[in-house]
């Protein structure tokens, strides 16, 4: 028995360039994995088991769905018993389930010595989720495609970041519809988007010099305008985390967590006494 932490992540941008003939987005987006942590623990077993807090069903746990997946794919006889602690925020724009199905492939890969590579294991993620693959190459990457091409970056310096999710979820397949839909409407240029590409080379520089004015103005996020439209408090969110300190400030994924990047962690941990009573954590960024 061994346990394993799997750490959330935030997105600093989320371009969305064009829909696939998939049904997929193809996006270009740069993420960071933050000390904000699940806990998955492992035993042989039988059969495939899954304890959890978590208010998910069985077949929609993708703890659960990885474990199929690896279990079917390589033919193994053994089986599992996985504990699932969480204290990532589910449905958050921070992608504890993707983390957590990541985690699951990593750690049963240990369990059963199947002495599978990261890239096998990340390419078996992609088949579950989007975000999966970044957690194999983290904890600061550039991510493409779909999700699946995923260029791991160096980061030297780590950032104080307060997030705060108010009392509410969002889906990510909403979140991309409402995106197409309203860009449908405004421009009539969805399916195929043209969009200029962030700098990732830049950005990665800017970060590690902590140049705070810089990054607000290259932060950005595509999914915001449709979800803010939709639920105003986390535009509300943004604005009260500015207003109590925070350099820049953005919704993370399809939300409705938003991050707000700080000088010192005593200034994060001010501006979130006055974020209260919603969700928040102070955190740094891995590198």
């Amino acid at each position: 028995m061994f346990t394993l932490k799997t750490p959330a992540k935030i997105n600093w941008f989320l371009s969305v360039l064009r829909k696939r003939e998939d049904g997929y987005h193809e996006i270009s987006s740069l993420m960071q994995s933050v000390a904000l942590y699940d806990y998955l623990t492992f035993e042989q077993s039988e059969k495939i088991g899954i304890i959890t807090d978590a208010e998910i069903s069985l077949e929609e746990n993708l703890v659960y769905k990885a474990a199929v997946l690896i279990k079917e794919r390589l033919s193994v006889k053994k089986g599992a018993v996985i504990t699932l602690k969480k204290e990532i925020p589910m449905s958050a724009g921070l992608g504890g389930g993707s983390s957590d199905a990541a985690c699951t492939l990593t750690g049963l890969n240990r369990l059963w010595g199947l002495e599978l590579s990261k890239d096998e294991l990340a390419g078996l993620g992609g088949m579950l989720g989007s975000d999966i693959p970044f957690f194999f190459k983290g904890p600061f990457a550039a991510v493409e495609g779909r999700g699946e091409i995923v260029t791991q970056l160096n980061a030297n310096t780590p950032n104080i970041i307060l997030l705060v999710k108010p009392d509410l979820s969002v889906s990510t397949k909403w979140a991309y519809s409402e995106m197409s839909r309203a860009l449908r409407i405004e421009t009539g240029l969805l399916p195929e988007l043209t969009k200029k590409e962030n700098n990732i080379k830049l950005f990665s520089q800017t970060l590690d010099r902590q140049d705070f004015k810089s990054i607000a103005v290259m932060m950005k996020n595509d999914l915001e305008i449709p979800v803010i439209r939709e639920f105003e408090v986390i535009g509300e969110l943004k604005d009260r985390m500015l207003a109590n300190g925070a350099r820049a400030s953005l919704m993370s994924g399809s939300g409705p967590t938003v991050f707000g990047v700080f000088d010192s962690r005593e200034t994060a941990e001010r501006a979130a006494g006055a974020m209260k009573p919603n969700w928040c954590r102070v955190v740094e960024t891995l590198t």
